[in-house]
């Protein structure tokens, strides 16, 4: 199967791409390369041919011969979003649903969108499942919203959208994020021996390993159509539900040496729990391999066999916001967020 993939030199990308062409997958890659500098080690063997290219610009020419795509190239996380709302309504929303439209009109078969967990927002009930209304507290959670709703009445006999709504993602990847809380906290308990939560922790989030979201997006390319036709799946493990002070806890047991102290209520008022049981009992083949522990346990193993300083953990190319504020003081990106 010849599958498109825009994002595979981000966080995901770069994991996924590889594990594609291991499978059998003719990999084309499209990524914008905001992220180039962000290597954090040389952790894949093999790298999918990639189109420099913004997704606001690919063309049918692009999806030629194509027969799925995965679309995870969007402005990540909450808080760039927030840096430039109405790029980001530009880029998430319109580029996606474009993307979308451009699939369908070549005749690709399979769009695999990458949604979140985050459209559930402030839970209004104890657990929340695909059927949950969605209450998205950010540009970058009603993004995800819009695109669902835009792209869904699109699936017809010939064109079959799913959409993968992931739990917070964790874990090692060569193009690193420290901008997401499991990795963040690891590497303040790495370089500082020192956790300080500025709230009291106790906001839910759902998290998944980035391995496991590669196996949901594997999963549902070689599932049967009927069983991923206009499906929304949350991805993750019931059991990965977690408490911010859960996190923390886990990572400062994890390393050792690492002071752990908690602050009052903060002001994100986000909280959710997220059940799993629909991709773990409908989806074949898909079961989390990882838990918060054993994440944390790979990012110290990582960490150690890099010898991570400070001043990498710190370094722009893993946090988003800091990569893309210096693109643009720097002027090599323009207020549309192309390349100047």
């Amino acid at each position: 199967m010849k599958v498109l993939v825009t994002g595979t030199e981000g966080y995901l990308g770069s994991l996924l791409a590889p594990l594609l062409l291991d499978r059998g997958f003719d990999v084309i890659g499209v990524d914008t390369g905001f992220y180039k500098v962000g290597w954090l080690y040389n952790g894949t063997d093999k790298t999918a041919k990639t189109l420099n290219k913004d997704i606001r610009h690919i063309t049918l020419e692009d999806l030629e011969g194509v027969e799925a795509v995965v679309h995870m190239a969007e402005l990540s996380n909450d808080p760039t979003g927030q840096l430039s709302p109405n790029i980001t309504y530009d880029i998430n929303h319109k580029g996606s649903v474009r993307l979308a439209e451009l699939a369908k009109q070549a005749g690709v078969r399979r769009f695999v969108y990458m949604s979140s967990c985050s459209v559930y927002g402030v839970a209004s009930t104890d657990v929340v499942t695909e059927e949950t209304p969605v209450n998205p507290q950010t540009a970058y959670a009603e993004c995800k919203t819009l695109v669902e709703r835009d792209v869904k009445p699109m699936a017809d006999d010939n064109f079959s959208p799913t959409f993968m709504r992931n739990a917070t993602a964790f874990g090692a990847s060569p193009r690193m994020r420290f901008d997401i809380v499991l990795n963040n906290l690891s590497g303040l308990a790495w370089t500082t021996k020192e956790i300080k939560m500025t709230s009291d922790g106790t906001p839910w989030r759902p998290l998944v390993h980035a391995l496991d979201i590669a196996k949901s997006i594997i999963c549902t390319l070689e599932a049967p159509r009927d069983i991923v036709h206009n499906q929304v799946f949350n991805v993750g493990d019931t059991a990965n539900n977690y408490q911010v002070k859960q996190i923390a806890e886990i990572v400062a047991e994890t390393f050792p040496g690492c002071q752990l102290s908690f602050g009052d209520n903060g002001s994100d008022n986000r909280s959710y729990r997220v059940s799993f049981e629909k991709i773990n009992t409908q989806l074949p083949g898909f079961k989390c391999e990882w838990d918060a522990r054993r994440g944390a346990e790979q990012l110290r193993k990582v960490f150690s066999q890099i010898d991570m300083t400070k001043e990498v953990f710190e370094a722009r190319g893993f946090t988003r916001l800091k990569q893309l504020e210096y693109l643009i003081r720097t002027q090599q990106i323009d207020k549309d967020f192309f390349w100047s």
